[in-house]
């Protein structure tokens, strides 16, 4: 404390010792330190040398006591900023809110909900200073509460650029209210369809879609394969247009609803396990009966006709124009259900129309049914010539393609996902590619895309005069 106190007198000294001449800050200690008195406490402490001697070499060494103090508490400031920063943006743990509190932020949910559909509502408010959007759903199968509080825990912990982080939730009575992370951004089904002008829509471009493919493709990847949670079968089961958000300004894309299959209880992976066991039993072990006993042991089965599923089990939920065919006829959600609607996204984000719509045709009288499966499928397999017009397969693609795109886009890359989309929704399962490859393969066509951008990207500096030559 000594050192430091005259350390603070060397180099900081009082107005009486500069009022000799204004040179006083360049010459030594000893001439600066003679006219002031010293303390009595401070000179004790000088044993051993003279008074004059002390001051200077103790102010050297409080000097650079002083500056080596200043940079280390420079460094740990910084290095304590780059920490809370990093905190920051590691994921949190996952939030149990009581239902008090939601009712509280929502006006006892009589707040204007954000969207409102026939199975769930949304209202976003602020919860624990943080803008989020809280999702109704019911539950589906019934779930212990500590199974459900591990699923919370593990799906919480997820952290990708292209999903709309899950914050927390909260249960009350057979609902369960899920609190999102809140994204500004619009939709995609409002993004290529817009009710109030249809010839407009913000992707007017090639690369935006292309950004928009590779970056779903990316978090449905991250999804199935790389969270590295201990979920045996993580599934999305809610790939639509309308539950992915698209970003300004480079518009991005980010998935809605992760997590809430498991937790509303739209899957039971112990009945799937089970029941890939008792059908491997089945075909593993073969035993011989007689006609006597068939006979007996059909009489005791119910039915075809007449049999009925648990609909306790059975209920299941889903969009038209993007379930698989599996799912419709068993409701077990996998995850080549989730490469199936992935499949319709992207047809949907080419072309620009509805996966599913019905026509009235006058001739017959009866609605049409067309989907955005079998268009591309015709543009794609067929060989004729294209009708009047010819151009053959490129010139169907070019007009199946969205015309608001102006026909700008490099024709082999669409081609090629168009192709690979039909892969995706094959009509069986096991044809169908898992995400890592369909997500390699995007991201090369989105090299592709980046390259032809570059390339064809109007000229600048260039100036055109109309005055009259």
């Amino acid at each position: 404390m000594c050192k430091t106190k005259m350390a603070t007198q060397a180099t900081d000294p009082s107005p009486k010792s500069n009022t000799r001449t204004p040179r006083t800050q360049t010459q030594s200690p000893r001439t600066q330190r003679s006219p002031a008195p010293q303390p009595p406490p401070q000179t004790s402490f000088a044993t051993g040398s003279s008074s004059t001697s002390v001051p200077s070499t103790s102010s050297a060494i409080s000097g650079a006591y002083l500056a080596t103090s200043s940079a280390t508490s420079s460094s740990k400031h910084s290095a304590g900023t780059g920490i809370s920063e990093f905190r920051d943006s590691l994921p949190e743990n996952p939030h149990i809110y009581s239902f008090s509190e939601l009712c509280s932020a929502t006006n006892n949910f009589l707040s204007k909900t954000y969207t409102s559909t026939s199975s769930t509502r949304s209202w976003r408010c602020t919860l624990r200073a943080k803008s989020v959007i809280v999702f109704q759903r019911k539950f589906r199968r019934k779930i212990e509460t500590p199974q459900l509080r591990q699923r919370l825990s593990v799906i919480c912990r997820s952290h990708h650029m292209s999903i709309i982080k899950l914050l927390g939730a909260s249960i009350s009575g057979d609902h369960i209210y899920l609190v999102y992370d809140f994204v500004e951004g619009a939709n995609l089904a409002n993004c290529l369809r817009n009710p109030k002008n249809p010839n407009f829509t913000v992707l007017d471009t090639w690369i935006s879609r292309m950004q928009i493919a590779t970056d779903l493709a990316h978090g449905l990847d991250y999804i199935h394969n790389n969270t590295g949670l201990n979920i045996c079968t993580l599934v999305h089961n809610h790939i639509k247009s309308s539950s992915i958000i698209v970003t300004e300004p480079s518009f991005n894309a980010k998935l809605c609803h992760f997590g809430t299959a498991q937790l509303c209880g739209e899957i039971d992976e112990d009945e799937n396990n089970k029941g890939k066991s008792k059908k491997a039993k089945e075909f593993s072990e073969i035993q011989e009966v007689s006609e006597e006993e068939e006979e007996e042991s059909l009489k005791t089965l119910p039915s075809p006709k007449l049999k009925r599923s648990n609909s306790q089990k059975m209920q299941f939920q889903g969009v038209r124009g993007y379930m698989p065919p599996e799912f419709q006829a068993t409701g077990i959600a996998t995850q080549k259900c989730d490469v199936y609607a992935f499949g319709v996204v992207i047809l949907e984000l080419l072309c620009g129309e509805e996966p599913l719509k019905y026509k009235y045709d006058k001739s017959t009288g009866d609605f049409v049914r067309t989907s955005v499966i079998d268009t591309a499928r015709a543009v794609i397999d067929d060989d004729g010539d294209g009708g009047e017009g010819g151009g053959g397969r490129e010139g169907r693609l070019r007009k199946w393609v969205d015309r608001r795109l102006n026909d700008s886009f490099p024709i082999d890359v669409a081609e090629k996902i168009v192709r690979l989309a039909l892969d995706c929704v094959h009509v069986e399962a096991d044809k169908r590619p898992n995400m890592g490859r369909v997500t390699g393969k995007i991201s090369r066509l989105y090299l592709e895309s980046r390259i032809w951008s570059d390339n064809v990207r109007m000229p600048t500096g260039i100036s055109v005069s109309l005055a009259p030559r």
